[in-house]
């Protein structure tokens, strides 16, 4: 049985990745891309390198937090009624395990608590090796959206 309030597909969520300007969000600077979409979980990529290198040379603990929460949000925001409700994000870990330098980061989020005011999601990240490199944790605050 799906936790998503309705059915979502990849294209909602390239059309989150615009932003409501329409002309790009972080997302979109670091190459963050939704993939998959299953009954109760989502999967995020982005490409290391680079661009997200802190100075030693290994993916900055930050764009592994970016990747963790990015994910979760969209996961989030997807199990609620996006009519009469959003979710922000109100806290976030992240240990990371095993450094990154090139290849393609892939973020596993799912539930751990589905919530009236607030939701928690797990984010496991794994390196093209199949690595676990960053583990994170994030919750959500669910937010009523103002009548107009």
């Amino acid at each position: 049985m799906s936790i998503w309030f309705r059915p979502v597909t990849l294209e909602d969520c390239a059309r989150l990745d615009n932003g409501i300007s329409g002309k790009g969000t972080l997302m979109k600077t670091l190459g963050i891309e939704v993939t998959e979409i299953g009954d109760d979980y989502m999967v995020a990529t982005m490409t290391a390198g680079p661009h997200l290198h802190n100075p030693l040379g290994i993916v900055h603990g930050g764009a592994n937090v970016v990747l963790a929460e990015t994910i979760a949000s969209y996961a989030a925001n997807f199990a609620v009624d996006f009519e009469n409700f959003y979710c922000v994000g109100q806290e976030i870990n992240a240990n990371h395990l095993k450094a990154s330098r090139n290849g393609v980061l892939k973020a596993i989020t799912t539930p751990v608590h589905l919530g009236k005011r607030s939701s928690v999601w797990e984010v496991k990240i794994y390196n093209s090796a199949g690595e676990m490199t960053c583990i994170s944790r994030m919750t959500a605050a669910v937010v009523a959206r103002a009548k107009s």
